[in-house]
Formats: C-alpha cells, sequence, structure tokens
C-alpha cells in the first residue's frame, strides 16, 4: 500500500477487514511508509479484501495498491498488525 498509509490506523483496519473475510496474515510497516499486506484464504476472499482497500474508505490515503499473487504457504493463523 502506497500513501498516507502508517500512524492512521490503517493496519488496524486492514486486520478487521481481513478478519471479517476469514483470512489470515498480516499487514506490516515497512522503513520506506508502505504497509505490506499479506493475506491468504480462498481467492475470491482475498479478492474482495483487494477491492475494499482500493474503494478508499479506509484510514489515511491509499494512492496506489500494488499486488502480487502466489500459492497459499499455509500455516498462517490470525492476522497480525507488525
Amino acid at each position: 500500500m502506497h500513501g498516507a498509509v502508517q500512524g492512521v490506523g490503517f493496519r488496524w483496519w486492514t486486520r478487521s477487514r481481513a478478519l471479517e473475510l476469514g483470512l489470515a496474515g498480516s499487514a506490516t510497516n515497512l522503513s520506506d511508509g508502505r504497509v505490506q499486506v499479506v493475506a491468504e484464504g480462498p481467492r475470491t476472499n482475498c479478492e474482495r479484501l483487494l477491492t475494499v482497500l482500493r474503494s478508499g474508505g479506509s484510514p489515511g490515503r491509499v494512492d496506489h495498491v500494488a499486488e502480487r499473487w502466489s500459492e497459499p504457504k499455509g500455516g498462517l493463523t490470525g492476522f497480525v498488525e507488525r
């Protein structure tokens, strides 16, 4: 996530949306000001999370969402803020 996404409750908000969708993973502040979101679960629910993240309804301001898909690795439980 690129934009004004640190220090505004964005990770907490993302965690809440991900848990509502039954996803596991994390939202992590990066040193360059971005937030990295890793989510695992049914693809349709991951796509829904992306839609919500792009919707403009989150805290702060999301300017750009870069996505990368990979095969699920498993082993994730819950959704954490880092």
